[in-house]
């Protein structure tokens, strides 16, 4: 079995010290900013949080791994926030408190705009929103694929349409 807590990027692991100690919340959001695209077609994120959010996520044992690989890392036990894992495993049976919103799968959505929310939901662990942004960027992938595609179907009904037919039902 893969250690959750290793999914993410390892300098993740060294940002929850460098909080405000009276921060408690941390709103984080996800946008296309731009590229060949005005568009962004919304898709892949159930199956980003069926695979990488539902259920329990964080055992003990992944814990004691996680501190022993970011001292071979970092050198130092310092950055890894042991006593905020164990709090998601002691206080939340393993799951992630944490709040992820988007728009609907499947909209069409002009770049620039906030597709998924995330924010913590207990107060003592506002560092745990940002260190899951490597996994919900996960969502990239068939996004891009999805609006790739979009774009494509758009050329290729533009272009049926001055010629006077009709783009065949897929």
């Amino acid at each position: 079995m893969e250690n959750y807590i290793l999914k993410s990027d390892a300098y993740k692991q060294t940002h929850w010290p460098m909080y405000d100690k009276t921060i408690r919340f941390i709103y984080s959001y996800l946008e296309a900013r731009g590229g060949y695209s005005r568009d962004t077609v919304v898709f892949g994120l159930q199956m980003v949080l069926k695979d990488h959010f539902e259920g329990v996520k964080v055992e003990q044992w992944m814990i004691d791994d996680a501190d022993n690989e970011m001292l071979e890392i970092f050198g130092t036990r310092e950055y890894f926030n042991r006593a905020g894992w164990q709090r998601i495993v002691d206080v939340h049976g393993g799951r992630l408190p944490l709040e992820i919103k988007a728009v609907p799968e499947g909209t069409i959505l002009p770049v620039s705009n906030a597709i998924i929310t995330v924010v913590n939901t207990d107060p003592e662990l506002p560092w745990l929103t940002n260190w899951a942004e490597t996994l919900l960027l996960h969502v990239w992938h068939p996004i891009t694929v999805a609006t790739t595609s979009y774009n494509f179907n758009m050329i290729g009904k533009k272009y049926a349409e001055m010629s006077g037919q009709a783009l065949s039902p897929v």
